[in-house]
Formats: C-alpha cells, sequence, structure tokens
C-alpha cells in the first residue's frame, strides 16, 4: 500500500513510498529529508538550502550536507552559519573516528573562518563558540575534555534559548556522543531522550528526533522504548541512506530479523544508488546478521559475495574495515565452520588494529574448535600485542575488547587441551567483561557473544544445567540470536526439559 504524505524541508513536497517493501522505484522520486526549521540571519535566499543542510546532517548524510552548506556560502559569503555548518560536517560525533584525521583540519578552518566573520545574533554565535571547543587544540587537548566542553556550552544555548528546537536537539547529540560505553545506567542515553521526546510528539516530522531517539534507545535496557522511533525515522527521511538503515539497531536489538533485514535492503539500495560505499557496507553487515539469525545463510553468502564488486574499498576507514572483515567472519563462526574460520585472511592493508583483531579471533577460535590448539595460541598471542597496542595510545574501549577476543579464543585453547576449569574461568570472565560494557553504534554487537559462547562451552562439557543459564543469559541481552536459542534448546534436552 502506497502511503502520501507531506513532508518539508525548506520547501513543501508531496511523495509516495511504498512502506511495507521499501522498494527503489526507476522514477526519480522527490527528495524527503523531513522537516527542519533553524532561523538564521543570513540572507533570505539562503534559508531553504540551509534548512535542507540541517536536514542532511541530521541524518549523517556528511558528504551532501557539505556540498548544501557550501550552496549556502556562495548565496552569501558572509553567512558565518555556513561555514559552522561546513565544520559540523567534519565532526561525526556517533561515529569513529569522531573526527577523521584526512578532515579535522579542514573543519578547524570552517569553524575559525565563522567565528571571524561573526553572527547577527548571540544565538549562532553560541552555536560556532560551542563547535569550537571540539576543534580547539585538537592536536594537544585529548578529545574527550573538547567533548564535555562542547556539551557544556550546548547545555548552555539550550538553557538560553528554550524555544529553539535545533538547540535542544543538538544538546541531546552531545550528550550521546559523550554517553561512556561502560555506563549501565546509561544514564546521558536517558538525559538525551528526555529532552528529545517531548519535542518528537510536536515536530514528528523531525529527522534528527528519531534518529537520535533510536541511538539513546540502543541497548538491552532500553530497546523496546526505541520502537517506534524505529518505525517512523525511514518514512519522515527516506531519501537518506542512513535513515533507512538504522531502524535496525532497534530491530536487532530485539531480534526482528525480517524487519532488520527489509530496513537493511532499502538502506544498501539507496546507499549504492547515492554512490555511499560507506553506507552500503554498514547496512550490508547487518543484512548479514539478521540473514544468520534467520539461518538464511544462502541469502548470506551473496551479500557476502557483493564484496568482490567493490574491490575500492577504504579499509581504513573504520565502518568500512570493520563490516568487510566482519562479515565473512560472521558466516564462517555462526555456522560453526572452524577450518573456514581457522583459514580467515588478515584484514586489508591499513585497517585499524581493532579491526584487523576480528580476523585475528577467527582464526584463533576455529584452530582451537578443530584441535589445533598449539597453532592457536600464535593468535591469542597476536590479540594480546593489539590489546596492549591500543591501550598505548589511549584506547580503552577497543583494548577491552580485544582483551575479551584474547580470553575466548584462550578459554577454547584450554578445552581443547583438556583444561575444563581453565576453559570456564577464562569464558566466564570475558562473559562477565563483555556484559559491563555496551557496544558502538557501527556493530550490530559482538561476532558470537561471550555468555553465548560460554553456553556452547558447558555444553562441551556436559554441564547442561549450567549452559542454560548461560544461555538464557545471553538470550536476555540479545534476543533471538540462533545460536543461543538452538544452545537453549540442546541444554534442555541434554537435562531432560522439554
Amino acid at each position: 500500500m502506497l502511503h502520501v504524505w507531506r513532508v518539508l524541508c525548506g520547501a513543501t513536497c508531496l511523495a509516495a513510498f511504498a512502506l511495507g517493501a521499501q522498494e527503489a522505484h526507476d522514477h526519480a522520486a522527490p527528495e524527503k529529508l523531513g522537516a527542519v526549521s533553524f532561523p538564521i540571519t543570513c540572507k533570505s535566499g539562503t534559508q531553504q538550502q540551509f534548512d535542507r543542510a540541517v536536514a542532511l546532517l541530521h541524518s549523517f548524510a556528511y558528504t551532501a550536507a557539505e556540498e548544501a552548506f557550501e550552496a549556502v556560502a556562495k548565496q552569501d559569503p558572509r553567512c558565518a552559519m555556513a561555514y559552522w555548518g561546513m565544520a559540523m560536517t567534519h565532526f561525526h560525533p556517533l561515529w569513529e573516528p569522531t573526527l577523521p584525521a584526512a578532515t579535522v583540519s579542514i573543519g578547524q578552518g570552517e569553524v575559525e573562518r565563522a567565528a571571524r566573520i561573526g553572527s547577527g545574533s548571540e544565538r549562532e554565535r553560541g552555536y560556532i563558540q560551542a563547535l569550537r571547543f571540539i576543534y580547539e587544540n585538537a592536536a594537544t587537548v585529548p578529545y574527550r575534555t573538547r567533548a564535555m566542553n562542547y556539551e557544556r556550552a550546548m547545555r548552555g544555548l539550550a538553557a538560553a534559548n528554550p524555544k529553539d528546537v535545533e538547540a535542544q536537539v543538538f544538546y541531546a547529540l552531545a550528550l550521546l556522543a559523550n554517553a561512556s560505553p561502560a555506563d549501565k545506567t546509561h544514564s546521558r542515553q536517558k538525559q538525551a531522550a528526555d529532552v528529545i521526546e517531548p519535542l518528537y510528539r510536536m515536530y514528528p516530522q523531525h529527522p534528527g528526533m528519531p534518529h537520535y531517539l533510536i541511538h539513546a534507545y540502543d541497548n538491552s535496557e532500553m530497546a523496546a522504548r526505541g520502537l517506534p522511533a524505529a518505525r517512523e525515522y525511514a518514512r519522515i527521511a527516506p531519501s537518506a541512506p542512513h535513515a533507512l538503515h538504522m531502524p535496525s539497531h532497534i530491530y536487532t536489538r530485539l531480534g526482528l530479523w525480517d524487519d532488520s533485514i527489509s530496513s537493511n535492503i532499502a538502506a544498501r539500495s539507496a546507499a549504492r544508488q547515492q554512490g555511499d560505499t560507506r553506507e552500503e557496507l554498514h547496512a550490508m553487515d547487518y543484512l548479514v546478521y539478521a540473514y544468520l539469525q534467520k539461518g538464511s545463510d544462502r541469502d548470506a553468502a551473496q551479500v557476502i559475495d557483493g564484496l568482490k564488486e567493490m574491490p575500492q574499498l577504504n579499509s581504513g576507514d573504520f565502518t568500512s574495515g570493520y563490516a568487510a572483515t566482519a562479515m565473512p567472519v560472521r558466516y564462517a563462526v555462526e555456522r560453526r565452520q572452524w577450518s573456514d574460520a581457522a583459514g580467515m585472511a588478515n584484514a586489508g592493508a591499513g585497517t585499524p588494529p581493532q579491526v584487523a583483531a576480528i580476523a585475528v579471533w577467527a582464526r584463533g577460535l576455529g584452530l582451537a574448535r578443530s584441535g589445533r590448539p598449539e597453532e592457536a595460541h600464535k593468535e591469542a598471542e597476536e590479540l594480546r600485542r593489539i590489546a596492549e597496542q591500543l591501550g598505548a595510545v589511549g584506547n580503552d574501549y577497543w583494548a577491552i575488547q580485544v582483551k575479551i577476543m584474547m580470553r575466548e579464543v584462550m578459554a577454547w585453547i584450554a578445552q581443547a587441551e583438556k583444561h575444563p576449569d581453565e576453559a570456564v574461568a577464562l569464558m566466564r570472565k570475558a562473559a562477565d567483561e563483555e556484559d559491563a560494557i555496551e557496544k558502538l553504534p557501527v556493530t550490530p554487537g559482538p561476532i558470537v557473544p561471550a555468555r553465548e559462547q560460554l553456553g556452547d562451552l558447558l555444553l562441551a562439557q556436559g554441564n547442561a544445567e549450567l549452559a542454560s543459564a548461560a544461555f538464557k543469559t545471553a538470550l536476555a541481552n540479545a534476543p533471538g540470536r540462533r545460536g543461543a536459542l538452538q544452545g537453549a534448546a540442546q541444554a534442555a534436552l541434554m537435562s531432560g526439559q522439554r
């Protein structure tokens, strides 16, 4: 059924969108990015384009947003907020890296240009000054310090301008950017949701509000609360590939695999049409994850085959490198093809170490589980080295994640070498550490959660009762995962339960 609704983004347009199938059409559909109103004091003819640029920014369409802000600057070279917008496109608060090394100096130059031009309103100067905190002394001041300064500045701007919707929304985004993965109370996510939820009821076509609510609720505690936003975001901004993909973060958390598949098929198609390889790969990774949970192995393999058509991948980009590395690893490990996992190739040259670790982990796991523990020791040692490398440069989050991978490999080595108690102790420690920290937005989750692996290990040792408890916890953390469901069923059979 085709639903037709009105979406404002600088101008009003009518368009039809196939909500159920989310199919791409041969004809060019009118652009729909949602409704944004961000009044600025620049030439009157720039307002519509500026609003469109901000709408793109809210859907993380950074390249298109930069082009739109540049168009505003061409119309009005004295428009300070156009340069603020260009600087914002180089600041990726929820992605890794937050400030790409290749463009940080460009963003810094744009925000300083905005500051030099000045602005016709104190409110606009507040936006510019807040963003300067992100770029100021970027080479010497830790990002965490600068991000906290930005958050405080945006909090002050939002408080001073309570009727400025964009100030509230960008403040909520700043809260999300500073949310600690180690905070299992999700305090900043809840603060951000408290800011956005009442506004979303007043501005239901704003693209940033459902987007940031999805991020706020992208955790096992609050995922169900994110379902309404997930259902709406793709309808609000279907012209943005990221808007088509983002609902799958909630669908993945809730085990709604058919919804995740539909979401990412649409996102992949839109990203390809727009030449956005990064977004296409991100959608493909989530698509492979969902297909494997449904047991649709052939469909997952077809998605992975699509990598062959993308030879010019930027493996140095975290999101692209992660997706390209994780997909074949998922396919081998989720299907328990240990020989395939043991033969996993290294990630491409220039791949970030935390991404390269995924392939090392797959080899270690595959070797240990196929009866070659002596060879697996080498991979465990490589994971130890990568964790130390990451810790030395202050990347504590990924240092912890790689240590968890190392413990998992060591646990399966201990099991293969007939040290069952050591194996369980190592895997339980890995599971406890993993459960204590949240995933980052770029990943659907661990390739195989440590708690689920603990259940597998306990099953291998014949301890059905403890295995059942491990699988129960694993399914509470990640509902609907096929491996945990199968493990739970096997544990029940072993213990004589239905």
